[in-house]
């Protein structure tokens, strides 16, 4: 808000001393003709009543546009309200987020990005860093905020490269309270210290998107493979997940509690981008996920690019994660993004005592979209990630399969020839942390489930 300055907090003043004033009995005493009565009991005759009603609306409007500040003219000066007053168009603005999750005087404010362009245009807002060991995002936020040009961008990007900046500071997941952030949106303002942060969050900044990417990587020292995940089911998402080059897409609707699942309830086409492990900057990968938001951009008319050849993106309905059996140390066989076959070996687990060795093999024909990293596993730790390649089309195929209900899948909602009447398979979610085994100091206990 506007810091008030003197004139406003006059006017108000004025304003609210001026309605006492004149503020009439419920049952006023009998008066002389033409005339009513007022609680300090002073005639005022009606001809003089009906101009000072509209004194008196007309100052409250004023010490109103006062307090809010300046608001869009007619000419598009001014873009979003975004943490404070509208954003000024043509201009790279960097504001902060303050959650209010730190003790008084030691809060350090979240910075947020915000590039305006001088064109009227729809509001992105990418985040990085839900979890405060994925790395890659904040640097794929920063690349492509400092590479716009506000005076050759239309409409508003938003990016806040550090959302957990507790995690990111301990270089951990969590929270100080070792609750996921990603299970709490969009949050409650007299919840956890969890789920205020997530409604703050949502709140100030979520909620003025018109599109929003959530960036993550594998967790738990795994890898993913640069994909987008999205509910195909619906249309404005299926449209947003073919503007991202090629990469892949699988299709999911979402866990209840992610920041995606939450925006997309909100009305907000929400994409989760999946790039790389944790703990790590990867240049190679911060460049295709770099590459791919521009390419977003470039399509929702937000930035121009050259004219490219339309790019091929594999799409998978259906993804299987294949588990370990075993205890002992894992050895990858097959690499990240490698087409497997039913009955390929993918891994080795060697038990480091008795030396006895047994295999994972893929239990489908698919793709390696996401794998652990050579490491100790225990039984039951999920160590491939495969897409299946029987349910793998091009997006812009399967946007048409979906339009005519055909490609296997039954419609359950909507109209046969609307996007909206897919009901997606049923994938993963954001991750698999909450079956995973891991130090008790980074595990989330059941009873921190709210």
């Amino acid at each position: 808000m506007v810091p008030e300055g003197p004139s406003a907090r006059t006017l108000r003043q004025s304003t609210f001393v001026s309605t006492r004033s004149f503020k009439l009995r419920a049952s006023p005493p009998k008066n002389k003709p033409g005339t009513l009565k007022t609680l300090s009991n002073s005639v005022i005759p009606i001809w003089l009543w009906l101009p000072l009603s509209f004194v008196l609306v007309a100052t409250a409007v004023v010490a109103e546009s006062v307090e809010r500040g300046p608001r869009p003219s007619l000419g598009g000066e001014v873009g979003p309200r975004i943490l404070g007053p509208p954003v000024t168009r043509g201009t790279f603005e960097y504001r902060y987020w303050a959650s209010g999750q730190s003790l008084v005087g030691l809060s350090v404010p979240t910075p947020v990005l915000i590039v305006s362009g001088a064109q009227p245009g729809p509001t992105v807002c990418l985040t990085g860093a839900v979890h405060g060991d994925e790395l890659n995002g904040v640097e794929i936020i920063r690349r492509v905020l400092f590479g716009l040009d506000p005076t050759q961008t239309n409409g508003t990007v938003v990016g806040v490269p550090i959302v957990n900046l507790h995690g990111f500071r301990r270089s951990s997941r969590y929270l100080p309270d070792r609750r996921d952030l990603n299970r709490f949106f969009p949050g409650d303002a007299r919840g956890s210290s969890a789920a205020r942060l997530a409604q703050s969050l949502f709140s100030e900044i979520v909620r003025h998107c018109s599109y929003l990417v959530d960036i993550h990587t594998g967790s738990f020292h795994r890898t993913n493979l640069a994909q987008i995940r999205a509910d195909l089911g619906d249309a404005s998402i299926l449209k947003l997940a073919r503007m991202f080059g090629d990469i892949a897409v699988l299709n999911n609707p979402g866990t209840v509690g992610t920041l995606r699942r939450a925006a997309m309830e909100a009305g907000i086409a929400a994409v989760t981008m999946e790039i790389g492990e944790p703990l790590r900057l990867q240049p190679e990968q911060v460049e295709v996920g770099a590459n791919g938001i521009l390419d977003l951009l470039a399509g929702l008319g937000v930035t121009v690019r050259d004219e490219v050849k339309p790019k091929v993106q594999p799409v998978y309905y259906q993804s299987t994660w294949s588990r370990a059996d075993d205890g002992g140390i894992l050895l990858a066989e097959v690499g990240l993004g490698e087409t497997v076959s039913v009955g390929q070996l993918l891994g080795t687990v060697t038990d480091p005592i008795t030396n006895e060795r047994k295999s994972i093999v893929s239990p489908v024909e698919g793709r390696v979209i996401g794998m652990a990293i050579n490491q100790v596993v225990m039984p039951g730790f999920a160590a491939f990630h495969l897409g299946h390649l029987t349910g793998s089309v091009g997006v812009a195929q399967a946007a048409k399969s979906l339009a005519t209900g055909r490609g296997g899948r039954q419609p359950s909602r909507g109209a046969v020839g609307d996007l909206s009447s897919l009901t997606p398979i049923p994938g993963v979610d954001e991750d698999v942390s909450d079956d995973l085994v891991v130090p008790e100091t980074e595990m989330e206990p059941d009873d921190h489930r709210e």
